[in-house]
């Protein structure tokens, strides 16, 4: 089974902390969609032509300003190219304002049986501080719109960390999560991305920069009274009610293969190979008209694969499994791993269960740097 990630690369209005890519103007909408569906019926040595699909992922970007018809239009492009699973998982990514009863109804016409929704606040003041495009009261309202839909595997992002959000703002935005129900969430600590506004503004002063204590201290916080409410924290960022985790996501910290389409799309061959698009929006759709290379690519090195193992591991509730690694890699590297974890052992921020490297509650709040350090 394979995964399609679909990046559409257009918002409304551009997020102080985001560097993803993306445009405000929709003015190259169209030569957009007819290069993406080019790109799809181009040969594919990432994914065979006889390969199931299993997930597809609209992301962005904006998905969800593109009219129900154009989204229809990429995903009958991908079915004339590839067998579509029968259960696969459709995931479109949503903003609260582009939500309403009518247009639920059409995307589930049209196949999307899963929503991920840029919620990030329920609190007016930091919506308007991140300079969303949606006000609380849209992001309560499109939850109860999509509760009453045909659509009922969905997930919510949620930043925490920012410089405004009180403990008991948190505390209220996780506990409407509760109440409703809601069957998956994405946390993600605010971060501060270099060329955003939001670098810019805390390099003059005009905004305080981050407190990572109380990042740490909110993590924490988030992650009990998610698992305290039947969560499962399957991954360092995600939390899921049982049999709702996120499939496509899931098969990036699995190693699947997967292909991206779209400027910035990333996409790996599930063994060694990494692809990823231009990100500019018009050297894609011209280099796509005059059939000239969109991409670069790379061939990881045993290294580089080893290292990687270790990142994606770590995230996962799971962990790393320490016979898969020495399988993969071999016993020596294996050893090797085993001597660098000693001393996060020894500080009771990893520990080792049937033969799976895992991070410990305290570990967590050091993931990264942990990963860096266990690298070959």
């Amino acid at each position: 089974m394979a995964g399609i990630y679909i990046h559409i690369p257009f918002c409304k209005q551009a997020c102080t902390y985001c560097n993803f890519h993306f445009s405000t103007s929709l003015a190259k909408k169209n030569d957009f969609l007819s290069s993406l569906k080019k790109e799809i019926s181009l040969n594919s040595d990432f994914i065979s032509q006889e390969e199931c699909i299993d997930t597809i992922y609209f992301g962005g970007g904006t998905p969800s300003l593109l009219l129900p018809s154009e989204i229809d239009s990429i995903l009958n492009a991908i079915q004339k190219k590839w067998l579509i699973s029968s259960n696969a998982e459709i995931t479109l990514e949503a903003n609260p304002d582009n939500i309403d009863k009518k247009t639920l109804q059409s995307w589930h016409a049209n196949g999307i049986n899963r929503l991920s929704v840029g919620i990030q606040s329920f609190e007016e003041e930091e919506l308007r501080w991140m300079n969303r495009a949606h006000s609380a009261n849209q992001a309560v309202r499109c939850i109860h719109d999509i509760r009453e839909s045909a659509i009922q595997n969905y997930s919510v992002d949620l930043i925490f960390g920012s410089p405004l959000l009180e403990d008991s703002q948190l505390k209220n935005n996780i506990k409407f999560i509760i109440e409703q129900d809601i069957p998956h969430i994405s946390c993600y600590a605010l971060t501060v991305e270099p060329k955003t506004a939001l670098a810019a503004s805390i390099s003059a002063q005009k905004k305080p920069n981050i407190d990572s204590e109380k990042q740490a201290s909110q993590f924490l916080l988030i992650s009990d009274w998610l698992c305290e409410a039947g969560y499962d924290h399957y991954e360092i960022s995600n939390y899921a009610k049982p049999g709702k985790t996120s499939k496509h996501n899931s098969s990036y910290w699995e190693g699947k293969a997967y292909h991206g389409f779209g400027p910035s799309a990333h996409s790996f061959d599930g063994k060694n190979k990494r692809r990823w698009n231009i990100a500019n929006n018009s050297l894609y759709i011209n280099n796509i008209i005059n059939n000239t290379q969109i991409f670069e690519e790379e061939e990881l090195s045993t290294t580089a694969q080893i290292n990687e193992h270790i990142m994606i591991g770590l995230r996962k509730k799971e962990g790393i499994n320490l016979n898969v690694m020495e399988i993969k890699f071999g016993a020596t590297i294996k050893e090797k791993l085993l001597h660098k974890l000693k001393k996060y052992i020894d500080t009771e921020k990893i520990i080792i269960s049937n033969q799976e490297v895992q991070l410990t509650r305290e570990g967590k709040l050091f993931a990264d740097g942990i990963a860096a350090d266990l690298f070959f």
